[in-house]
């Protein structure tokens, strides 16, 4: 095995899955030198994610894609984000939750995107095919991390390409593990996982079934709940040419299927005997895991590396990439000199809570499955059968309403325990899974609003820092204008600043300040009346000390 040396790179990143195509997107944009290697070729029908949830997506359209990835849809945007429980696909319906995930297309003002259902391979190549138009980004697929080593000036890794069976040394002034469940570069930093393992094991079957979604009688649906003694699971189509996926929740002993068995499964969960190609087929496992700590010198750990909990609610994916857009900006504010090592240190202060938060309702909203749902009886054509139904599905409606209206989890959260943050004695509001209220509270996500000529506010917020001036009104428009030196002041810091007054009459409500200040990432960084005859107060928000 030879061994070559390659040029310097500001930021290394190990793994090309949603959390590191973003993280190299965020710093892309900003002009910052990375290199994405993957040891995989990232293809494959494997189901992982299917939800892109409202906050990914106002990401996407920062980044200009959110209309790619709505083009790729397989069944269109339009497909109702229905969620359907069910004895079998062929049986009687239990319950059914409509615009899951608020999947719905349309304005709404409470954020710039609708989420959409879509399988996290064609979110991967949406994400990938930006991410190479950058000129500062390189990917290297079939591309495995050997070593790393660090000291105080940087990073130096020892990559192995697969194809060729060479080695080389790679140099950057940062490295981030995005590379999964079994981070290698976790274990290389000795960072340790704590938490419960194995809450459930699990299985994972995709197949075609031509005809599937014209045989049954439940109504067009993302996810389809069967609820029944000898195949529960869950169901759903996942891609063009009646490609479905199968999750069953009660397995064999030894917890493998064959297909002829996966094959049987689907046909009982289903009560319809058509033809089934298994195209894949895999276990995992279900566990409620969190670093230690997310950093170690000058290397990050994102997405999964970090944090691990069950797949429901569709959390998981848009964590990761939360992750990256947090560090991303931050690591990009340090490298171009207007940002402080306060900022990068802010990291895992704010993103731990967010991940303790999900956590959490990802767990309790695996505590009801399928199975546990079952009642004998529940099958039979009888009115004691009816009966029994009605029961269940409004014990379905009960449990599960939290799993598939996550509004208030995926745009509630905040930041305001960070030290990168204005404090204010006003609390943000409190966490509520459903009921999402806006909020200006410095820490929070920044207050959604659409503006008159059909734009979003978001559209209009820059790559740095942006002064947000909410006057409305010709009279409004008359006060004080800020003082000079404060403008002289942020050219000083170079920190990138761009003022934005929409003359939008319902922003003074939504931020309940005449200025607010708001971050790379559209979180709330500081709001007031007056601003100061300064800059001095942007100073730790920027990470200095």
């Amino acid at each position: 095995m030879s061994a070559s040396h390659a040029e310097n790179r500001q930021v290394l990143i190990v793994g090309a899955g949603p959390a590191g195509l973003a993280l190299a997107i965020e710093l892309g944009s900003r002009g910052i030198r990375c290199l994405v290697v993957e040891r995989n070729d990232r293809v494959g029908l494997a189901p992982r994610a299917k939800t892109t949830n409202v906050r990914t997506r106002e990401h996407l359209r920062r980044w200009g894609i959110a209309d790619a990835l709505r083009a790729a849809s397989p069944f269109g945007v339009d497909y109702p984000s229905n969620v359907v429980f069910c004895t079998r696909l062929g049986g009687h319906q239990l319950a059914k939750f409509e615009n899951a995930f608020n999947c719905a297309p349309g304005r709404n003002p409470l954020y710039a995107e609708h989420a959409q259902w879509i399988a996290q391979y064609a979110l991967e190549e949406v994400l990938r095919a930006h991410a190479q138009t950058l000129a500062t980004v390189q990917l290297r697929f079939q591309c495995e991390l050997v070593e790393l080593t660090q000291d105080e000036r940087g990073v130096q890794a020892t990559l192995r390409d697969l194809a060729t069976q060479t080695a080389e040394t790679v140099a950057a002034d940062y490295l981030v593990g995005a590379d999964g469940a079994r981070s290698r570069v976790r274990e290389a930093l000795g960072i340790a996982m704590h938490g419960v393992r194995a809450l459930s094991r699990n299985y994972n079957i995709v197949f075609r079934a031509p005809g599937l979604a014209q045989a049954h009688r439940q109504g067009r649906a993302i996810m389809y709940w069967h609820v029944n003694p000898d195949a529960p699971c869950l169901m759903g189509p996942m891609d063009r040419d009646d490609v479905w996926f199968c999750m069953p929740t009660k397995l064999p002993e030894g917890g493998k299927l064959s297909d002829d068995q996966a094959r049987d499964y689907i046909h009982r969960a289903t009560a319809l005997t058509l033809p089934i190609e298994i195209l894949s087929a895999d276990e995992w496992t279900a566990s409620r895991l969190l670093a230690e700590r997310y950093r170690e010198g000058r290397a990050f750990l994102v997405g999964d590396a970090c944090h691990l909990h069950p797949p429901f609610g569709g959390y998981g994916m848009n964590m990761g990439i939360g992750d990256s857009v947090d560090l991303g900006w931050k690591l990009a504010a340090v490298l171009q000199g207007w940002g402080g090592t306060a900022l990068l240190a802010s990291y895992e202060i704010e993103r731990r809570p967010v991940h303790e938060m999900v956590m959490n309702e990802a767990v309790a909203n695996h505590a009801t499955l399928g199975g546990d749902l079952w009642q004998p009886g529940l099958e039979d054509d009888t009115e004691a059968g009816a009966a029994m139904r009605r029961a269940v599905g409004e014990r379905v409606r009960l449990a599960k309403l939290r799993e598939f209206n996550t509004l208030g989890v995926v745009r509630g959260y905040h930041y305001t325990n960070s030290p990168v943050i204005a404090h204010e004695a006003q609390p943000a509001p409190a966490a509520d899974f459903i009921n999402y209220l806006p909020s200006a509270v410095p820490g929070c996500v920044a207050p959604h609003a659409w503006l008159h000529d059909g734009s979003s506010l978001y559209d209009h917020f820059g790559s740095g820092y942006t002064l947000l001036d909410t006057r409305c009104s010709t009279e409004n428009m008359s006060e004080e204008p800020p003082p000079e030196s404060f403008f002289e002041h942020i050219k000083s810091l170079g920190v990138p600043l761009k003022v934005l007054t929409p003359g939008l009459p319902v922003l003074r409500d939504l931020y309940q300040a005449r200025y607010a200040l708001i971050r790379p990432d559209q979180h709330v960084a500081w709001r007031g009346d007056l601003l100061p005859e300064d800059a001095a107060f942007l100073e730790p928000l920027a990470g200095r000390a």
